[in-house]
């Protein structure tokens, strides 16, 4: 069984409900509310212990709202390294307007960490036994947080010889990226970022993920490219998948199911090319499901024999082609 220890230094509670319209001033009246355990690397560990992993879900807890979100990390029968800290664990919010199908989504700023706070979660994850077969480090970096803390764990993952994947943006990736990461999940915008260009079409996303590559700052690439499918490239193997033509209840956290689903595949010894597989369809589920209730293992095993990937090569124009 695979054992996959993820990070998550700005976790949440998601907060979602709906509403027959979203109006400024006027009382909206709200259906029943739904609450899940959130934050980028406990999404992942949640999808992934669907799948059959032991999952470890590391995080830092602050008062009662901290409390309120271990519970119901515990009740995903995920194992919590949660470290306590002083500020109150963040809340956040999203809103279906049921007349429009459209999501409203409030995200609230995480709290600042002090420096012996964010210091116990790197830590935490040096002294984490078992040693896990896979790290996942996703999500943003609450203040005070130095923007090299990934790359700190990086080092750990390195020491233990054990592969991490990288799910996050600006400076903390940037810094991260220069000892290098073996798995990044950039989306477009995040990667546009990352390289200072524009990107117009699919050929510049190959060409730019190649280059990070190139430059040793990551082994594989999966760029997640929303109602376009997703690209997965390495150095000397690319692959396309178009999106499955899914209705969505809620988007929210398509990527963690994406991450969560590809790492459980590559941490059981599959190719990385069925893990990509598992990665669409593991995000491909996560739309089924209202609010951030993610993917369940029966539908994200149903899915991916529905997932259909391209093989890309490139020219010495630099056009890529199937």
């Amino acid at each position: 069984m695979a054992q996959i220890l993820t990070i998550t230094m700005n976790p949440a509670i998601d907060i979602s409900t709906s509403t027959e319209r979203v109006m400024p001033t006027v009382k909206l009246r709200c259906a029943g509310l739904r609450r899940d355990p959130g934050g980028g690397g406990i999404n992942v560990a949640r999808v992934a212990s669907r799948l059959g992993a032991t999952a470890t879900a590391l995080y830092p807890m602050g008062g009662h709202v901290g409390q309120l979100l271990q519970r119901l990390v515990d009740a995903e029968q995920l194992r919590s390294l949660s470290i306590p800290v002083e500020e109150e664990t963040r809340e956040d919010l999203t809103v279906l307007e049921t007349t429009t199908g459209k999501q409203f989504r409030f995200v609230l700023p995480g709290l600042p960490l002090r420096d012996k706070e964010w210091r116990s979660c790197l830590d935490a994850v040096a002294s984490c036994t078992p040693k896990p077969d896979f790290l996942v480090a996703s999500g943003s970096l609450p203040p005070g947080v130095p923007d090299d803390f990934y790359a700190q764990v990086a080092k750990i993952a390195r020491r233990w010889v054990v592969p991490m994947a990288l799910d996050t943006s600006g400076p903390a990736l940037r810094a991260a990226m220069d000892p290098g990461i073996d798995l990044i999940k950039p989306n477009l915008g995040e990667l546009r970022t990352l390289v200072g260009r524009s990107l117009p079409d699919e050929a510049s996303w190959f060409e730019a993920c190649r280059e990070l590559i190139a430059a040793g700052s990551a082994r594989v690439v999966a760029l997640t490219l929303g109602h376009r499918g997703a690209l997965l490239v390495t150095a000397d193997a690319a692959w396309r998948a178009p999106p499955l033509p899914i209705e969505p209840v809620s988007t929210v956290g398509a990527g963690d199911g994406f991450l969560g689903a590809m790492v459980w595949a590559l941490a059981s010894g599959q190719s990385l090319k069925e893990a990509f597989r598992y990665g669409m369809a593991g995000a491909s589920a996560s739309l089924l499901a209202p609010g951030t209730g993610l993917g369940e293992a029966r539908d994200i095993h149903k899915l991916v024999d529905r997932v259909l990937l391209e093989s890309v090569g490139v020219e010495a124009v630099g056009r890529v082609t199937a």
